[in-house]
């Protein structure tokens, strides 16, 4: 073996600079910070959206409640009374959900008043406050 094949020269290896990785990471967080505002309003709009589904789904089951027993359930049953047979409910023919009554999506339990102020009952979700009013996601979402 010769001895200039040891001792060759390698090739030098060529790494980033630090201003280049900077560089980078500054656009990296440039652009986070222009698409990460709309991506979590856009999961606030499914919230929304869930709880509206959420809504339609209990009002057919509480329609159905209502045709079997002749009334919707009250105040005190509430919305178990559409997965468990109420006491001196005999034409009860439920359950009429397959599972139990979801929370609402921000993990709130659904507010159920019958009779309503708006009608025969009232079924809303405060929205992602908890408290009744509020605007965009913290707005009510209701059954009337």
């Amino acid at each position: 073996m010769p001895i200039n094949a040891t001792l060759a020269p390698r090739p030098a290896v060529r790494g980033f600079t630090l201003l280049e990785l900077l560089v980078v990471m500054v656009i990296i967080g440039l652009l986070a910070g222009y698409v990460g505002p709309r991506f979590f309003a856009q999961i606030g709009k499914s919230e929304v959206k869930a709880a509206r589904a959420q809504l339609d789904g209990l009002e057919k089951a509480l329609d159905t409640y209502r045709l079997d027993t002749g009334h919707y359930p009250s105040s005190e049953q509430g919305l178990k009374a559409l997965n468990e047979r109420p006491a001196n409910e005999p034409k009860w023919e439920g359950p009429y959900l397959k599972k139990a009554v979801p929370p609402d999506p921000w993990g709130r339990p659904y507010v159920y008043r019958s009779p309503g102020e708006h009608g025969e009952y009232d079924l809303a979700s405060y929205g992602k406050d908890g408290q009744p009013g509020g605007e965009g996601e913290a707005a009510d979402i209701t059954s009337w």
